[in-house]
């Protein structure tokens, strides 16, 4: 038996293996199996049979099959053939997707070295500069290491030919070893009476007279009404040891055996069951999309609806309408600030058959909730963008809560998919309809609706009769010519909070910055702190006394002096959450005040326990990045601060204006939910800038129309397509000579696209590589699928790879970029 098999690599082909007879039977179309690929062992997928007969001599046999249940359909499988050939990436990093991380097996290459001779070769090595000189001394000073960590030590990613060598010389010894899963499935010992209750206890006088702990343990488990009660359980209440239960089981009174238990994800957050009365604008969209539910029919709707105008609601009255067609549900939020909330209402609605999958549950949580799904048990799933993934059949209705969220896009690994757009493909594939939510549409969706491809439905009108808050702007310019800024606030946002706090009522401030310094500035040299590896401040944060890349991760110390002259005069500029929680905790000491951004979210931390204590009133005041901007619905919030507007208006993107229009739109759409008029002030440098004009005047349409316009005047979405091509390399010369050698081939498709010269990014060092970028544009009046940018970008890669000195550089193509510095 061959297969033909895919790995997660960037190899656009298949590879054909043997199957042997044991494993025949299990070799499914869409299952994972361990197979040697090069001198590595690797998870492949199988994707079908050869057509043709090939010579078996040449052809190598996989090692096991990982998977019994296959992880997608034929129509899944169309699905992660059209992620791959859209987003440019292969098919095996597409389906990559579809399994849970850690589940995959592969082998690691190791390195012992002989470190007295490897030591003795280094020091004979005349050209110390080399790339085997540079590996002697590494291994010299290592008992083991691994073919990936020495590739980093010495900077080289081609060392096999010298370490073949030096495993000749007897210098080395390399060894392949398959590990282990990272996550299975967890399981715990059980125990229960084997004997029936009038036998039991026509011997406890005799156990009795020989064990009284024996009889603890027998008495519990008669008295208790759980039919399998956990070991560890058992003795904890019992105060017994296993000796006992080992002496119970040989007598033959209980029976002790393994079960499967589940890992669930507890977000420390809980609602009430509330009965709602739908409006009659609620009513007509769930009319609207109903009938694609029952009929199967695809269909994109988007839902404009203002803040508060029970969106969720509609989403749930959806979800019913399918489970009750025996359909499963997918609902997609953009974060995980959303996802407590939500996950609590449909909780409330459709009990165990809710499954959250999110990157803040553990491996194992997020392996049982895949388990779940994949065995039917789960018909309801709610999660960030990897939600768009689980393996639910028969699926009835996609819904994308706040559709225009960056956050739904993949910007780090292959294939960078934008989570909304696929999952209208999905719609496409799965015969059922979409529906995107928002308050702030994106540009793209609402022309796509207005050109008619999509649906539009509405929601113009708050429910419970709550009216949207009072928006006032606050120049701090001005403010702080007359006196009246204390530090980051002004006297009206001061007093404002006062009030609030005095009437016991919940406040959020946003500040989009992390940290309490967002610069340390020397006024002597006039240099910047930045990181050693990114071209990029260090932030300062205050809590743990230290400084640290929000791009790479790099921590130092806080320095004394400057780093560049050693002058005394540093000072700390910016403002990130860390300092406005510190001043606010100075100007309210008896305020109950909580961060919220991702250096105080964590286990010790969670998120659902800070949004139910503030729902409740226990907490006074949220301070926090756009985390606290989406989705948070608290009748008892009235007031929402912004420090500062312009974080996101001056960032150097196409978007900025659109972002930070959606942004405070947004939080200023906490606010007010109930009879309690809300309110909102927002500090700014410009209170004339037309975008925060708009936000004023709570002004969609009027933003949209200028901002559609301008996008058309320039060429940008959603009137063109956009590919962002990178090249990133640890040698500057490298990474510019590659983007060059990559525009040489492009250029010859510059009659049908527009192509940007050569550019060093925005942000030209990260993560200690140096980027250049291109940046295509397809214009869809020539180019509506955007195949002939496809075939431009992929034609170019291949005459890259024959002819450029610099094709070992690494090029990133990023379809559909959402920034593009």
């Amino acid at each position: 038996m061959l297969i033909e098999v895919v790995f997660p690599l960037p190899f656009r082909k298949s590879f054909t293996y043997l199957v042997p007879k044991e494993l025949e039977l299990a070799a499914k179309f869409g299952v994972r199996v361990l197979a040697p690929f090069g001198k590595r062992y690797i998870t492949g997928f199988i994707i079908g049979q050869p057509e043709t007969t090939q010579d078996l001599v040449k052809i190598k046999q996989i090692i096991d099959i990982i998977d019994s249940i296959p992880l997608f359909s034929k129509s899944g499988f169309s699905f992660y053939q059209w992620m791959s050939e859209y987003y440019l990436s292969s098919l095996g990093e597409a389906l990559k997707l579809s399994a849970p991380y850690g589940t995959d097996v592969e082998s690691k290459r190791k390195i012992i070295p002989d470190k007295t001779l490897c030591g003795k070769l280094f020091i004979d090595d005349k050209k110390k500069d080399s790339v085997r000189s540079k590996i002697l001394a590494v291994l010299s000073l290592s008992d083991e290491i691994s073919f990936s960590s020495l590739q980093k030590e010495v900077k080289k990613k081609n060392i096999y030919s010298i370490l073949n060598s030096l495993q000749k010389d007897d210098a080395i010894t390399i060894l392949d070893e398959i590990e282990n899963v990272k996550i299975k499935i967890k399981t715990a010992k059980f125990v229960k009476l084997s004997k029936t209750i009038a036998e039991v206890y026509t011997y406890l006088p005799e156990i009795e007279h020989r064990s009284s702990k024996q009889v603890k343990i027998l008495l519990e488990l008669l008295s208790s009404k759980i039919k399998d009660f956990p070991v560890n359980e058992l003795l904890k209440k019992t105060e017994t040891s296993q000796s006992s239960i080992r002496s119970l089981e040989e007598k033959g009174f209980i029976t002790v055996y393994e079960k499967e238990i589940e890992r669930r994800h507890n977000d420390n957050y809980n609602e009430k069951y509330v009965e709602f009365t739908l409006s009659s604008d609620q009513n007509a969209a769930i009319e609207a999309v109903s009938g694609d539910i029952i009929n199967g029919k695809c269909q994109t709707y988007l839902l404009h609806g203002i803040t508060g105008s029970g969106k969720t609601q509609v989403y749930i009255e959806l979800i019913k309408l399918a489970l009750s067609c025996k359909k499963t549900a997918l609902l997609l939020v953009p974060e995980i600030s959303l996802t407590p909330q939500m996950t609590s209402r449909l909780y409330n609605n459709f009990g165990e058959t809710v499954s959250v999958i999110h990157s803040r549950m553990s491996l194992g949580e997020r392996f049982d909730s895949w388990r779940k799904i994949l065995n039917g048990k789960s018909k309801v799933v709610i999660g960030a963008r990897s939600a768009l993934f689980a393996p639910l059949k028969n699926l009835g209705i996609i819904v994308v809560d706040e559709e225009h969220d960056s956050s739904y896009k993949q910007f780090e690994s292959a294939p960078k998919y934008n989570a909304r757009d696929s999952a209208i493909i999905l719609g496409n594939f799965s015969e059922c309809p979409v529906l995107l939510g928002s308050a702030t549409p994106s540009l793209e969706s609402m022309y796509n609706a207005q050109t008619k491809k999509y649906l539009l439905l509405e929601l113009p009108k708050r429910i419970d009769n709550a009216t949207l808050p009072e928006i006032s702007l606050v120049n701090i310019s001005v403010e702080r010519k007359k006196k009246k800024m204390d530090n980051v606030f002004s006297k009206i946002l001061l007093d404002k909070i006062e009030d609030r706090l005095n009437k016991k009522e919940g406040i959020i401030i946003l500040q989009n910055r992390r940290g309490f310094s967002t610069q340390i500035y020397c006024e002597d040299c006039s240099e910047i702190e930045t990181c050693d590896n990114c071209s990029v401040p260090m932030i300062y944060h205050i809590n743990k006394n230290i400084i640290e890349c929000h791009y790479c991760g790099l921590i130092k110390k806080v320095p004394n002096a400057c780093t560049n002259c050693g002058s005394l005069s540093i000072k700390y500029f910016g403002t990130g959450t860390e300092r406005v929680e510190d001043e606010l905790s100075f100007y309210f000491p008896s305020a109950v005040i909580k961060r919220i951004d991702s250096d105080n979210i964590s286990k010790k931390n969670p998120l659902g326990k800070f949004l139910f204590e503030f729902g409740k009133g226990n907490i006074d005041i949220l301070v926090g990045t756009q985390m606290v901007s989406k989705g948070l619905d608290f009748p008892r919030l009235t007031l929402v601060g912004v420090i500062s507007a312009e974080t996101t208006l001056w960032l150097p993107d196409y978007r900025a204006d659109e972002r930070t229009f959606q942004l405070l739109t947004q939080v200023a759409g906490r606010a007010g939910r109930s009879s309690v008029k809300g309110e909102v002030i927002i500090q700014t440098q410009n209170e004339n800038n037309f975008t925060l004009q708009k936000v004023l005047q709570n002004d969609y349409s009027g933003f949209y129309d200028k901002e559609l316009t301008q996008r058309q005047n320039t060429g940008y979405p959603p009137f063109s397509r956009l590919c962002l091509i990178e090249s990133r390399e640890a040698r500057e010369e490298n990474a510019k000579g590659a983007i060059i050698d990559f525009h040489k081939e492009l250029i010859n498709y510059k009659k049908w696209l527009t192509i940007s010269d050569p550019t060093s990014a925005v942000i030209a060092r990260l993560k200690g590589q140096f980027r250049f970028h291109i940046l295509i544009k397809s214009f869809k009046s020539k180019d509506p699928g955007s195949a002939i940018m496809r075939k431009a970008i992929l034609d170019s890669f291949v005459e890259f790879n024959r002819k450029s000195r610099f094709k070992d550089v690494k090029l990133i193509l990023d379809v559909d970029p959402q920034s593009i510095f």
